[in-house]
């Protein structure tokens, strides 16, 4: 925030903006809509795109614009900037090329879709902003490959866990402690929740059931931690993590206890996660240092006596920092979070139910499938199937309940974007992937 928020002003006091183009106006997509609107100086949100036109028009109304013009061609969406009229639309793909759109903000959630048009909004040189942790963690290291060939930062977003996790990766490193574990607090896991049971959470906070139920199941923190760890190079401490529980509300510097000094410091890192620890929805990093000196000092701020330093952020604020990552991205070309290279954990598909033959398997956080962090070596050996391809897949045959799904075991879908991607990600880094 410190120096963006200086930024954005002077661009605000010489009339200028970041033009940004919002790709999803469900839950988060509205509300970040509003916070750039409402709240954000030098940035203009000058179109939404989304499947129901009038979630998008919505959007705006609640975010206080009411000059909204629907609009079909790139010639729509260039003329209406330039008469700074907002334009909603049915067709992200004409946003991707529009000129006078600086960023691109993909949040739907959906995997297919989404790599259609992130890779549309690259090839027409547009940063992109990820809030699609699904996206990210299925396919962003090749993302990233075409991203920096055509000179766009594609980044995930300050706010939601990860982005809140690297910046404080790089606040702990920068001063000369090394991170062993990049942790995330949870309040609840429970593999086989489905919409059905989360139903009605969803409904009191106006969020879509099965989004909820993969918070549920350990889905969106499998992914969440799998582009932790491709973004930093650390691994999982086994499938599915350690993911200790302890009571609720025990207090954090208590409950990392649980992870050991022996298991952490002599790795590449750990990416992992916590039960019922408070502050909690929060995150924390784990750092340790060789150095008598900074012992000594880390012991005088009340840090401890090491092995392991606590560093932690009590909450993430998911919309509220959007504004931030996109201001980083366009004015001082940083990525908030994103893949270092090659991957170095997936989330694989895990039978949430016993599957059978003939089974066309459900989304994420529906009822068949939940995800588990493996490392990525172990999923490539193994032929594991990454929960991000399961969706739409014919299930050869029966698959029992909580084993982990592997090619073998389903038919892909054809003519997928996905799925060529993911062929090009194994061809790009198979040098690396032994």
């Amino acid at each position: 925030m410190i120096i963006v928020d200086n930024a954005l002003a002077k661009l605000a006091a010489e009339n200028k903006h970041i033009n940004v183009a919002l790709i999803g106006a469900g839950f988060m997509g509205k509300a970040i809509a509003i916070q750039i609107c409402k709240y954000t100086n030098g940035m203009k949100l000058v179109a939404i795109s989304n499947r129901t036109i009038e979630k998008a028009k919505k959007a705006y109304e609640e975010a206080g614009i009411f000059d909204i013009s629907e609009t079909h061609t790139v010639s729509q969406v260039e003329e209406n900037i330039r008469q700074q009229t907002v334009s909603i639309t049915t067709d992200p793909l004409i946003l991707c090329e529009a000129e006078g759109i600086d960023v691109i903000v993909e949040v739907t959630g959906s995997i297919e879709r989404g790599a259609q048009v992130v890779m549309h909004a690259i090839q027409n040189r547009k940063h992109v902003v990820l809030m699609n942790a699904e996206l990210d963690g299925t396919i962003g290291p090749i993302l990233k490959v075409h991203a920096d060939k055509a000179g766009v930062v594609i980044t995930n977003a300050d706010g939601d866990q990860p982005g809140v996790t690297m910046n404080l990766y790089r606040f702990v490193k920068s001063m000369g402690v090394k991170p062993v574990l990049c942790g995330n607090i949870k309040g609840l896991h429970d593999p086989y929740r489905n919409p059905t049971t989360q139903e009605g959470f969803a409904k009191k906070w106006g969020q879509n059931p099965a989004m909820v139920a993969s918070f549920a199941d350990g889905s969106k923190i499998s992914f969440e931690q799998a582009i932790t760890a491709n973004g930093t190079g650390m691994q999982v401490l086994k499938r599915g993590m350690k993911g200790p529980s302890v009571p609720v509300g025990t207090p954090l510097k208590e409950a990392v206890k649980l992870f050991t000094a022996e298991e952490l410091v002599n790795g590449p890192g750990v990416v992992d996660y916590l039960v019922g620890a408070e502050p909690g929805p929060g995150v924390f990093i784990l750092g340790t240092s060789d150095d008598p000196f900074q012992q000594h000092y880390l012991n005088l701020y009340k840090l401890g006596e090491g092995p392991l330093y606590l560093f932690y952020v009590p909450y993430h604020l998911c919309h509220l920092e959007v504004p931030s990552t996109i201001a980083r991205a366009v004015l001082f070309n940083d990525a908030t979070l994103t893949p270092i290279g090659k991957p170095y954990v997936e989330v694989v598909a895990t039978a949430k139910i016993d599957l059978k033959a003939g089974d066309v398997i459900d989304g994420i956080g529906h009822y068949m499938t939940y995800g588990l962090c493996e490392n990525a070596d172990v999923s490539l050996s193994e032929n594991l199937l990454p929960l991000g391809v399961a969706k739409n897949c014919i299930v050869k045959r029966n698959v029992p309940k909580d084993q982990v799904l592997t090619y073998d075991d389903v038919i892909l879908p054809e003519g997928r974007l996905l799925d060529q991607l993911r062929i090009q990600q194994a061809e790009y880094f198979k040098v690396q992937l032994v």
